[in-house]
């Protein structure tokens, strides 16, 4: 598959020439548009996760455990993409702060699993507007919102 020179079309048109890949600028590049995105959206969410004592990584961990309840240490890092080096400091922070328990299997005690504790149950409530306040902030259309996500998912799906 080949990327060729073009003149970009839409609302933007004539302000973007997007060039071939590895002969462009920095603003051309896909990789550092999704870093820039990226940086901006968790400038997004750092103001709101602040008031709830979370860092972004610690609150896609709790996303997981208020959709699912319980997770093992090992289902919680395939969903988040994370690697059990960085998963469980995360996990042992959010243990001291008391929304999380973490609890060896009986049955197979190489197995860890993460729970809510009655503290990060409660903390979903605090949370339950910080989606909506964040989606305010992009400011575009729901189908936009949608495409956009199914191309993210795509791409990732394709560098994995």
């Amino acid at each position: 598959m080949t990327i060729s020179s073009r003149q970009e079309d839409g609302p933007d048109a004539g302000s973007m020439n997007v060039q071939e890949p590895g002969r462009g600028k920095i603003d051309d590049m896909l990789c550092f548009a999704l870093y820039a995105a990226s940086r901006a959206a968790m400038d997004v969410y750092r103001p709101l996760l602040d008031e709830l004592g979370l860092t972004y990584p610690q609150y896609l961990v709790m996303i997981v455990l208020w959709d699912r309840e319980i997770c093992s240490v090992k289902e919680i890092g395939r969903t988040l993409h994370l690697d059990s080096g960085t998963l469980s400091p995360l996990l042992k922070r959010l243990e001291s702060t008391g929304f999380i328990k973490r609890q060896r299997r009986t049955q197979d005690e190489r197995v860890v699993d993460i729970s809510l504790t009655q503290a990060g149950r409660a903390l979903h409530e605090r949370a339950a507007d910080v989606p909506m306040k964040v989606s305010c902030r992009y400011g575009i259309e729901f189908e936009e919102y949608v495409t956009l996500l199914e191309q993210l998912k795509k791409l990732t799906g394709r560098l994995a």
